[in-house]
């Protein structure tokens, strides 16, 4: 039975980075994975300010910046034919916006996490959770590889392992808000596509963005309502990958032809570049599920990310979001210890995930029309500048 200050599960980006930032504070500390070092994940990409913010703050981003990862130093919105340009001025030492490939992101946090003296597993399955006596949990157990057994009691365990996260079922976190929502997305990376910065286009039944990341490449979705999707291409999977095939969504011409038409519905050709560009050699699929909130701690046991709560993808804030929790996990953890980080922790996250998660909501819904598009996405903007105060605030205090 080995003893750890803190377990992670999960080595993403949330959990990565509350591995790097509690090593850091001088306790011992267990990041676990089940899955290989420097693998890629679904993922928008996109980092907000607060995400940058951090970063920053964490003397990570200049590695973010030398593998070569664009600056985006605006970002357009097309509603319909009309396209509202908005400028992304240097405040609180950031000075552009990034989005690394998560191959890129992750693998960096971890590497952080070694250095700050983390153990780093990767290969690890957690199964369940130990337990006390009285109900508190003490750790978690699972096996590696070959199978054998793993036991590791902690102080704390953090959950970061994602939307069906084992941590958040076997600790009986409570789901506090579940929403209406929930988009359907295909997405492949392009090449030679112009794109100045991040680009986000909204028609009625419709959603799509460019996104500027490593290597020349661009990723590119497209979005509709997911109920929508499933009922006119019947669901296979959640999830998946295409070389031309199908992507885990059976289509009677195929994915490949299905996000096309998704594309020229939300962007009608994009003024021509799309068509001047390269398309992608695979495609990714994401059949959504409602944003939820989940209790965000218990008795020796919290979660990051969107283990404790999950925005539609639309959102393009789930980076930013996993990274908020870890820092506030963090300074929590610093102030009272390991085995009882304040419940400031918790209300901080609703404090900031509550007009977030409205307005997410509403967009992921579909049920707008331009000029409704406009106020949602005002209020997501007017939420992400508070969580900025707040991450400043705190990064002076």
């Amino acid at each position: 039975m080995e003893k750890f200050d803190v377990a992670v599960v999960g080595a993403r980006a949330g959990g990565a980075a509350a591995a790097m930032l509690l090593a850091r504070q001088g306790l011992r500390v267990l990041l676990a994975d089940r899955d290989r070092y420097g693998a890629d994940t679904l993922s928008t990409h996109a980092l907000m300010r607060g995400g940058v913010l951090l970063l920053s703050r964490w003397g990570l981003l200049d590695r973010i910046v030398a593998a070569g990862t664009p600056p985006v130093r605006r970002t357009r919105f097309h509603y319909g034919d009309e396209t509202a340009t908005v400028s992304i001025k240097p405040r609180l030492g950031v000075e552009a916006l990034y989005a690394p490939r998560r191959s890129l992101l992750d693998a960096l946090l971890v590497d952080a996490a070694a250095a700050a003296g983390a153990e780093v597993r990767f290969g690890v399955t957690v199964t369940g959770l130990l337990r006390e006596d009285s109900g508190r949990v003490a750790g978690v157990t699972g096996h590696d590889r070959r199978g054998i057994r793993v036991s590791v009691r902690a102080r704390l365990t953090v959950g970061a392992d994602g939307r069906q996260s084992t941590v958040a079922r076997a600790a009986g976190a409570r789901t506090l808000r579940t929403g209406t929502g929930a988009g359907a997305v295909v997405y492949g990376y392009w090449t030679g596509l112009e794109t100045s910065g991040y680009e986000w286009f909204y028609r009625p039944g419709h959603t799509a963005g460019m996104i500027p990341t490593n290597d020349g490449q661009v990723c590119v979705f497209a979005g509709m309502p997911a109920a929508l999707f499933r009922a006119t291409a019947g669901e296979q999977g959640h999830a998946g990958t295409s070389g031309g095939g199908t992507g885990g969504v059976r289509t009677g011409d195929g994915l490949r032809g299905r996000y096309h038409r998704m594309l020229a519905a939300a962007t009608n050709g994009a003024g021509g570049r799309l068509a001047a560009a390269g398309p992608p050699l695979r495609l990714r699929t994401w059949v959504g599920r409602p944003s939820f909130v989940r209790e965000a701690q218990g008795p020796g046991w919290a979660l990051v990310g969107d283990a404790g709560s999950f925005l539609d993808p639309l959102s393009s804030h789930g980076l930013t979001d996993a990274l908020r929790d870890a820092e506030r996990l963090a300074r929590e953890v610093a102030a009272g210890g390991p085995g009882s980080p304040s419940r400031a922790y918790t209300a901080d996250r609703d404090r900031v995930i509550g007009p977030m998660y409205d307005a997410v909501d509403r967009i992921a819904a579909y049920g707008w029309d331009l000029n409704q598009v406009r106020r949602h996405l005002l209020e997501l903007n007017s939420a992400m500048s508070a969580e900025v105060e707040m991450i400043s605030a705190v990064g002076a205090g």
